[in-house]
């Protein structure tokens, strides 16, 4: 799922799993490590985080001696909570769909060599 506001995707899996990263290790940089992404691209999602919500979800501290680090704000555990809500509310309200779709598709999901070759 994700929410847009105007043309930026204001949040979605990849920024909410960066901002569990990012609470849990209070670094953008661990965040991106731990995800395997560039720092920048980490940078660049909670960048346009901040600028979609009325306040920021991440606080940046410059880095150095004794600084550096970031964390989750107030604003950020309420736009998770509430992401997490919207998930479930999601999941739960089209699951008999998603059971019937299943019918659907083949007994053997492809394979490695299945996906290289109808790329």
């Amino acid at each position: 799922m994700r929410i847009l506001f105007g043309p930026e995707i204001a949040v979605g899996p990849g920024k909410v799993a960066l901002l569990k990263a990012i609470g849990k290790t209070g670094s953008i940089s661990a965040a991106a490590r731990e995800l395997g992404m560039s720092y920048r691209r980490a940078w660049l999602l909670c960048d346009t985080m901040n600028r979609c919500f009325r306040s920021p979800v991440v606080e940046a501290n410059p880095g150095g001696r004794g600084g550096g680090g970031a964390k989750v704000t107030a604003l950020g555990d309420e736009v998770l909570a509430r992401y997490d809500a919207m998930e479930r509310t999601a999941i739960e309200s089209v699951s008999e769909q998603i059971r019937n779709f299943s019918t659907l598709l083949s007994d053997d999901p492809p394979t490695t060599d299945d996906e290289e070759r109808n790329a």
